[in-house]
């Protein structure tokens, strides 16, 4: 055995023991599928499932059956995405291997093709009999003729796997963006907009690109889940997501966050338009009205907090998060419904 398989051997043997100490101090059962959750979770490779179980490990409540169940759902979906594009990469390589041989036959029929054509000019070299000349005619036409069926054989085989691989290429397409799409809200999920944010970064480095950060919560959306119900809130966050997704066009990005949390990166944006940008957005979702579904009735108006930070050069992902979220907390402190941007929050703190 490598080290390396040796090094992934007593990692996967830690992350068992620390998902079984887990569960046993939580009393889990240990079930191979309460193990897979555990050890899924210990080992770190699936951020949703991360946060639902550590949101509810904050709230010391039981693992029940119910609990067990939702926590599940995110270790089957991440299972079922990496099936599905593991499948299709591999018949995409099925199919561009059938195209390879496909061109390697077409090459050694043209190849065969000049050969006999050779052959037939080194014949035609000096006197030749009509027969002969027309047997060698013959021949050359026969050559031709099965070369130009064999080229039409390798063009519709060339055209079926062509379309194949296009595709086998939008079924990928489709479930890698799945991946990184929230299924509730139908934006950018927090895997997107890690990938977008270091994207944000990055140029901003290597170009002097502004741009800025804006952390969104929705107001009492505990309230509104307690007293309505989850499907109520799931209704609440897909109507905050659709509020930003009108609002954010080009090359920003709006998420949910995680939660009732949402992000949204404004790249080439100066804070005093980020922070327009903002109201606006928290104007549009205010304008909403929440009716219950099967009733009719009006259940309120939904309101949002937003804290917006402006990128400087140099700093790292974690520093800039927590500067907008500073701002989104002082806007929960302010009365809520409102936008506080870094300099607001620099301006009251100093008053403090």
């Amino acid at each position: 055995m490598g080290i390396l398989s040796v090094q992934k051997s007593v990692r996967e043997q830690a992350v068992a023991k620390a998902a079984m100490a887990l569960m046993e101090s939580h009393g889990v059962a240990p079930s191979p599928t309460n193990f897979e959750i555990f050890f899924t979770y210990a080992g770190g490779a699936n951020p949703p499932l991360s946060r639902a179980l550590d949101a509810h490990l904050k709230t010391k409540k039981p693992f029940t059956p119910d609990v067990l169940d939702e926590l599940r759902h995110h270790v089957s979906k991440e299972r079922k995405t990496i099936d599905q594009l593991d499948t299709l990469s591999k018949d995409v390589s099925a199919a561009l291997g059938s195209v390879l041989v496909t061109l390697e036959t077409a090459g050694k029929d043209a190849a065969s093709y000049g050969k006999t054509l050779s052959a037939a000019i080194a014949e035609m070299v000096g006197d030749q009999s009509p027969v002969a000349v027309r047997k060698l005619m013959d021949g050359l036409l026969g050559a031709t003729q099965a070369m130009e069926a064999r080229t039409k054989m390798l063009e519709d085989e060339l055209h079926k796997s062509s379309t194949e691989v296009s595709d086998l290429k939008t079924k990928l397409d489709d479930v890698r963006k799945e991946s990184l799409t929230d299924p509730l809200t139908a934006i950018a999920n927090r895997k997107l907009f890690d990938m977008a944010l270091d994207n944000a970064i990055h140029d901003a480095n290597e170009t002097g690109e502004e741009f800025a950060l804006c952390m969104c919560d929705i107001d009492h959306f505990k309230t509104f889940n307690d007293t309505w119900g989850h499907q109520t809130g799931d209704q609440v966050l897909r109507l905050v997501g659709a509020c930003l997704s009108e609002n954010v066009k080009g090359r920003d990005t709006a998420a949910r966050y995680g939660g009732e949390e949402f992000a949204v990166i404004l790249r080439q944006t100066r804070l005093e338009h980020a922070l327009n940008l903002a109201n606006q957005i928290r104007g549009h979702v205010e304008s909403k009205k929440l009716v219950k579904k099967s009733t009719g009735d009006i259940l309120g108006t939904i309101t949002i907090s937003i804290g917006v930070a402006q990128f400087t050069p140099g700093e790292t992902t974690a520093s800039l998060i927590r500067r907008a979220d500073e701002c989104l907390y002082a806007a929960k402190r302010a009365g809520r419904n409102c936008v506080i941007g870094e300099e607001d929050h620099k301006t009251s703190i100093a008053a403090a």
